[in-house]
């Protein structure tokens, strides 16, 4: 895979130089990995140390216990190339500081965990580099166990009158934030996303933007791997995309897809990837018992795509590093659905015909990519389907997945204004129990 930097593609956005984000809107669909310590916990990633205030020697015995030998790196990402996706993100080190890299500055990693001695980052990014997969390092900007990361609202020793009596210089954190990022980026390679999270506001601002001196991390980020794309959230208040623009290549909508998108305050388009677990949980959860089918899994990847976005689906591998069975059918239906369909995702984006965008039809999504306008049908309407406003813009429709012809003949109980196409599936139940594409072929200059 050639990951070399086109220098002529970066650009400068409000006095910052930004990187070109083709390959990414390209792509649309990565993995996300997360995976920890709190495997062991079982009941999400990270966020139970905070809420059950489990202090940060109580957590670290875990790391004796640490072992993920039944599965790992190379399993996940095997299973992320077989279900399409075109990069992943390996959660590299959370909110409880534990590292899954050979760190000098802690032996709080997982090569310094007696059962296990591995190097989880080298691991991934090699299986990334060997089944051709861009890889990405999600990096916390917060670390509960450092001693110098200041006490506050999330912190799990916040009522700890020990832990509120030591001294704490949070400078001396952030170099060492800074040295980390510095060592993933200068130890693997080639990195094509860095994933950080996540700011907040506190009274004394030491959590967001400058906080972070977010400015030099940044600068140090480029000058190591200039074509790095970076996310949205070194600014508290990464929901509202202008935010934090000046530091992110990418807006990251949590856990829900935008009603229109993700657009600026003057409404033009801008990049994002929503990040969506299978379950309610980002790491693994032993009870876990809401998680979504694979039939959700294929729309949300393609409704993602028509509101021109990318979809970067979690999978949360229990202790020893095996992904839950119902994660792992997910992504291997959308793979399943790719193969055949992939054309209507992969370089395709929202559907604008004549310059503007189609509305959102009642039986399912439109993308277009080039001069094929693609129709994801998720459901069957009684009769001929109704093609609002292409009345004369279609030159050809054919089933994606196989090729065959779809009438465009309009029958006698359809709608009979010529400014609307319809088509006539002449069966009673739709090929694909997930989402059914037919390609229509446009007229030029559509």
């Amino acid at each position: 895979m050639d990951c070399s930097v086109n220098i002529g593609s970066m650009f400068s956005h409000g006095g910052y130089l930004m990187v070109s984000t083709e390959w990414f809107v390209h792509d649309r669909f990565g993995m996300f990995i997360h995976f920890g310590l709190s495997a062991i916990h079982g009941r999400e990633i990270s966020w139970p140390m905070s809420r059950e205030k489990i202090p940060t020697a109580r957590w670290r015995q875990y790391q004796n216990e640490f072992n993920p030998d039944l599965g790992g790196p190379r399993e996940w990402v095997r299973l992320a190339k077989r279900a399409g996706a075109r990069y992943c993100v390996m959660v590299a080190k959370h909110h409880d500081g534990f590292c899954m890299w050979d760190s000098a500055l802690t032996d709080y990693t997982s090569v310094h965990a007696p059962a296990c001695r591995r190097d989880l980052v080298r691991e991934f990014v090699d299986a990334c580099r060997a089944e051709g997969v861009r890889p990405g390092l999600y990096l916390s900007l917060i670390d509960w166990d450092h001693p110098d990361f200041t006490l506050d609202l999330f912190h799990p020793e916040r009522d700890d009158e020990t832990a509120k009596a030591r001294p704490r210089t949070m400078s001396r954190y952030v170099d060492y934030l800074h040295a980390q990022a510095r060592e993933l980026l200068t130890g693997y390679g080639t990195i094509d996303v860095l994933w950080l999270d996540f700011s907040y506001q506190t009274p004394t601002g030491d959590k967001s933007g400058a906080g972070w001196r977010a400015d030099e991390l940044v600068a140090m980020v480029r000058s190591l791997q200039p074509g790095i794309l970076i996310d949205n959230r070194l600014e508290a208040g990464h929901e509202d995309p202008t935010a934090a623009a000046r530091h992110g290549d990418f807006s990251t909508p949590e856990q829900v897809i935008p009603p229109e998108g993700v657009r600026d305050a003057q409404g033009k388009p801008l990049v994002w990837e929503t990040c969506m677990t299978l379950g309610d949980t980002w790491g693994y959860n032993a009870d876990e018992g809401n998680l979504k089918s694979p039939t959700a899994a294929v729309r949300m990847l393609v409704e993602c795509v028509a509101k021109g976005g990318n979809l970067l689906l979690n999978i949360g591998p229990n202790a020893r590093g095996r992904v839950r069975p119902e994660e792992e059918a997910a992504f291997r239906a959308i793979g399943d659905w790719l193969e055949l369909n992939q054309a209507s995702v992969i370089g395709a984006g929202p559907a604008v015909v004549g310059g503007h965008l189609l509305a959102k039809p009642q039986w399912g999504w439109y993308t277009r990519r080039g001069d094929t306008l693609y129709a994801h049908l998720v459901e069957r309407p009684a009769g001929a389907i109704p093609l609002l406003g292409l009345g004369g813009k279609i030159l050809a429709a054919r089933w994606l997945h196989s090729g065959a012809e779809v009438s465009l003949e309009r029958p006698w109980n359809a709608m009979r204004s010529e400014q609307h196409a319809v088509l006539d599936i002449r069966r009673a139940e739709l090929p694909d129990p997930h989402v059914s594409v037919v390609s229509l072929t446009l007229r030029p200059g559509t």
